[in-house]
């Protein structure tokens, strides 16, 4: 007969597998981290065309038109932003957080951030970092360069 001697490591390795497994799984069943890539810009039509809000969107697309900021509260940014579906949605980049963007119509711009919706369509805010870390972080790119 013989006798077969586990290491006593073996079993902590195979402890320390499963729980890294679980934690994988359990990601997975409610949507990962924040930091998990958002839903595309195809998404944010969706979102529109249902008056779905509150979710962290990625869009890509034109700026249409330049408006003035809105100074009341906190300051923003405003522009249009004009998907390749021809949706528009408004993006309000909060300026007291995060630089300004030097945005001119027509340029190419991908905007991260958590989705409104309203009755003109729809608007991207949150556009900026969190600074207490309990939003997840959105940004705008723009000229190669990102501005959160």
């Amino acid at each position: 007969m013989s006798v077969r001697l586990r290491s006593p490591g073996r079993g902590r390795l195979v402890l320390f597998a499963l729980i890294l497994l679980a934690v994988w799984a359990w990601q997975r069943m409610n949507g990962g981290p924040a930091t998990d890539p958002a839903p595309t810009s195809s998404t944010v039509d969706e979102a529109q065309a249902t008056l779905q809000g509150g979710q962290i969107f990625e869009a890509e697309g034109t700026v249409d038109r330049l408006l003035d900021d809105d100074d009341e509260g906190s300051r923003h940014q405003r522009f249009i932003l004009r998907l390749a579906s021809g949706r528009t949605l408004l993006v309000a980049h909060n300026i007291d957080l995060a630089p300004r963007v030097p945005l001119s119509r027509g340029d190419r711009v991908t905007v991260r951030g958590e989705y409104a919706s309203n009755a003109q369509g729809g608007v991207i805010h949150w556009t900026h970092h969190d600074p207490a870390g309990r939003h997840p972080g959105g940004w705008i790119e723009a000229g190669g360069k990102r501005y959160e």
